[in-house]
């Protein structure tokens, strides 16, 4: 099996019973969540710790995953989302699920480090905050954070019509600053 060309719901149900469907779907994400971290922590280990706690709860979760309309990504980055919350109410990164699957502990060594420093400076980020306020949030939102139009337009009470028209002007406008940045 070619897994590389399995979608991502296609890969989490094959991880039930073929792990190497997971680390597939990790190599595939593991970068926009990495980068999902550095950009809301202060510290490069909190981030990667963060990372490899989200997918180990990924991992202890793909029994009970199911496909839904919203992509699969979305469903990681609720772990993401939840990971982070649960870090910041305790005040600390929680490994439970790390050792509940019995993974050691990463230890980064300064190629690492500079890596997820990288993640949080692309041109892309910067376009971000140059956006207006709806529209930065609206996008973050939906391709950052990985929610979906309807719960987006619930959180803000609004329409979903709003919410994909402030993500489609806030995309074509950081289209048009980064072109014009090359």
């Amino acid at each position: 099996m070619e897994l590389e060309r399995l979608s991502d719901e296609e890969l989490l149900v094959a991880a039930r019973d073929t792990p190497r469907a997971f680390g597939a779907f990790y190599r595939r994400h593991v970068h926009a969540v990495q980068g999902y971290f550095r950009r809301r922590v202060f510290d490069v280990e909190t981030a990667f710790d963060l990372t490899a706690e989200t997918f180990a709860a990924a991992l202890r979760a793909v029994p009970r995953y199911e496909p839904r309309p919203e992509p699969a990504r979305a469903w990681l980055f609720g772990i993401a989302r939840n990971t982070l919350s649960d870090a910041l109410r305790r005040g600390r990164v929680q490994d439970r699920a790390r050792r509940a699957l019995a993974m050691q502990p990463i230890v980064l060594d300064e190629a690492d480090v500079a890596t997820l420093e990288l993640l949080a400076e692309t041109p892309a980020v910067e376009a971000m905050t140059s956006l207006p306020d709806d529209q930065r949030a609206a996008v973050m939102a939906h391709h950052v954070d990985g929610e979906s139009y309807a719960e987006i337009a619930q959180r803000l009470a609004c329409s979903e019509s709003v919410v994909r028209q402030r993500v489609s002007r806030g995309l074509r406008t950081l289209r048009t600053r980064l072109e014009e940045g090359r």
